[in-house]
């Protein structure tokens, strides 16, 4: 289960959520808003050492090896 950084589009806050999925819908913690993907943060594999030249967008890449 991977932990994705994400940012609430309403209040602004950004923070760190543990997802079974990376398209799972996750709500701000703080207003209780959709909050959307911050693609700009680190990717960490399954074995967790960051991975080079990952975009973080699973579904363009056949998977961090």
């Amino acid at each position: 289960m991977p932990v994705l950084q994400y940012v609430c589009p309403k209040c602004g806050r950004q923070f760190d959520e543990l997802v079974r999925q990376y398209d799972e819908a996750v709500r701000c913690p703080a207003c209780g808003e959709p909050a959307v993907r911050e693609w700009s943060g680190t990717v960490y594999s399954a074995t967790g050492k960051p991975t080079p030249h990952c975009s973080g967008n699973c579904k363009t890449c056949s998977g961090c090896k």
